[in-house]
């Protein structure tokens, strides 16, 4: 049984198709990759998968429950997370406040155990302060943790995205191009990030990603989508070598 799996999955937007019988199984465990030119659809999967979208059609199944349609909050509470292509702090808060938003989704205590902070709220509150300062040391920026996160270089933003998902304690994380904005060296360094978050969380992962060079290096097998349909399915080595890759995304 996959872990997350998609069936004939798709969506339109009046009369306009943004993505057609796509289908994906995503193993316990693997770190999948989605490929393909602007507009092709890959975003418009996260936000089916993640709750931020209705699909008109298909199914989207986690470990074998079907989570179609669910609205966001219950689907991260599931232990599904997810980035943005366009990051999304709340840059007047500190980079440990951006933590603790994300720990949150957990939370237990209703809002009058909060508002008299109660026993279970204190409770409550204090491991989500311990997980926070954890997960800014594993991502390295337990030193920058009283800074404002809008004052953050983008690629410790990034980085911060990824921790306050982490967060949430997810099982599933879909990153959307964790690598825009960032220098080659930069980039270099997100591949090995991301391989040490996956392996030291557990995580299975679905990665949305332009840089060929990062993709191709990381991901274990990838789906490639163009117009909202998909165009090949298989291992980095033979999407790279497939003629409809090559004509429709490297326009080669």
């Amino acid at each position: 049984m996959a872990f997350l799996q998609t069936q004939s999955l798709g969506i339109r937007f009046g009369g306009l198709l943004a993505l057609e019988d796509f289908n994906i199984a995503v193993p316990k465990g693997g770190l999948f990759g989605l490929i393909g030119p602007n507009g092709a659809g890959k975003t418009t999967v996260f936000n089916l998968i993640s709750g931020f979208l209705k699909p008109t059609e298909g199914r989207v199944l986690f470990q074998g429950q079907e989570i179609t349609g669910w609205p966001p909050h219950r689907i991260t509470f599931l232990g599904i997370a997810r980035t943005f292509q366009n990051i999304r702090l709340f840059g007047e808060l500190s980079v440990l406040d951006n933590v603790l938003t994300g720990g949150h989704c957990r939370g237990r205590a209703a809002w009058w155990e909060a508002a008299a902070r109660l026993p279970r709220y204190r409770r409550e509150e204090k491991e989500r302060l311990a997980q926070a300062w954890m997960l800014l040391e594993d991502v390295g920026l337990a030193d920058l943790a009283q800074q404002p996160a809008g004052k953050l270089p983008y690629g410790h933003q990034r980085r911060l995205e990824i921790a306050r998902a982490l967060a949430t304690r997810p099982r599933f994380l879909l990153l959307d191009e964790p690598a825009a904005g960032l220098n080659p060296h930069e980039t270099v360094e997100l591949m090995d990030f991301i391989k040490g978050v996956q392996a030291r969380h557990r995580l299975t992962l679905l990665v949305i990603e332009h840089n060929l060079r990062l993709v191709m290096g990381l991901c274990e097998r990838l789906t490639v989508l163009n117009h909202g349909l998909t165009i090949a399915q298989g291992a980095p080595g033979e999407v790279r070598r497939d003629p409809a890759v090559i004509q429709a995304y490297l326009g080669k």
